[in-house]
């Protein structure tokens, strides 16, 4: 069995443990998942099965989608719904839907976010929660993010009260925080504020209606139609540059050769599919650092099959 199988993550388990369960159900071993997502968060979590484990880092560095809510009133130690109390403050005044969309606007495009002190970023070898559960404290690498689109999920013309809670869809680029981004948003209306509740909408090119619970991946394997659920290892790479190629050409991607750059794809950065007429995926390529007009390959997909 390989493709991808868009999964549908419940809350209260880690990524990891949606791939522990899919081992026992699907009895296989080579299984991956495309980008951690928190207990506390639901959503879409592209799993990788066989050789569809080749491609799963073009899918976590794909573009996310989610639909979330802030609270503003308090902040907590791991910037969700989840942490400790950190900060109170009663909201003492109102805000109008003008303002609240001008924070949105503001936050849009290229951000500096510090990631927090409960994520899985690596400083000096260490996860940053393995900080954080021993109450140490360190110095945390700020990291550039792009926010393609932020919306108002709420059609309020004023907001007040004490606590203050709205709804918000963002479309962003790998590595974003959306609990950070709750935060931000607190900051700049001038509380302290926290995520309280967030559903990853899409991934890469697959949406909460391609998903498949636990509990129908379970039900599809003692049916045997789970086959017909599954994409294929093609759907991870769609939102990908394409390179079509014939047979003569395949045989030489299959042993890793240096190609000279399609003319329609000479300004690309970044990866390059090839693939076959029949729109097979062969090969990820990039352009040759060294040897200009050139692209190598980075990953050979496929090669037993050409």
């Amino acid at each position: 069995m390989e493709g991808i199988l868009p999964l549908f993550k419940p809350k209260g388990i880690t990524s990891h443990d949606c791939v522990f369960k899919l081992r026992k159900i699907l009895k296989m071993k080579r299984i991956g998942h495309t980008g951690t997502l928190d207990p506390d968060v639901t959503g879409v979590l592209p799993i990788c099965l066989g050789r569809a484990t080749k491609v799963a880092e073009y899918i976590t560095d794909a573009g996310k989608a989610y639909e979330g809510e802030v609270t503003i009133g308090y902040s907590t130690t791991t910037e969700d719904a989840s942490g400790e109390t950190v900060e109170v403050r009663k909201v003492t005044n109102s805000f109008t839907r003008k303002e609240i969309l001008s924070v949105l606007e503001s936050l849009t495009g290229e951000i500096t976010q510090t990631p927090p002190m409960y994520s899985a970023v690596k400083v000096n070898g260490k996860r940053l929660y393995e900080y954080a559960r021993q109450g140490i404290s360190v110095e945390r690498p700020t990291r550039r993010v792009r926010i393609y689109s932020i919306e108002l999920l709420d059609d309020r013309d004023l907001f007040s009260g004490e606590l203050i809670q709205f709804r918000f869809r963002v479309s962003c680029s790998k590595g974003t925080y959306i609990r950070t981004l709750a935060v931000m948003i607190g900051e700049k209306l001038g509380f302290p504020a926290h995520m309280s509740e967030l559903i990853r909408i899409q991934s890469a090119s697959f949406s909460l209606q391609d998903c498949l619970t636990l509990e129908e991946v379970e039900t599809f394997v003692q049916e045997g139609t789970l086959t017909e659920k599954i994409k294929p290892l093609e759907s991870a790479l769609s939102h990908l540059p394409k390179y079509t190629i014939n047979d003569t050409v395949a045989k030489k991607v299959k042993n890793g050769a240096v190609l000279p750059i399609p003319s329609q794809l000479s300004e690309v950065e970044g990866p390059i599919a090839v693939e076959t007429e029949s729109g097979m995926a062969l090969a990820i390529y990039e352009h040759h650092q060294q040897k200009q007009g050139l692209m190598k390959p980075v990953k050979v997909i496929r090669n037993e099959l050409l």
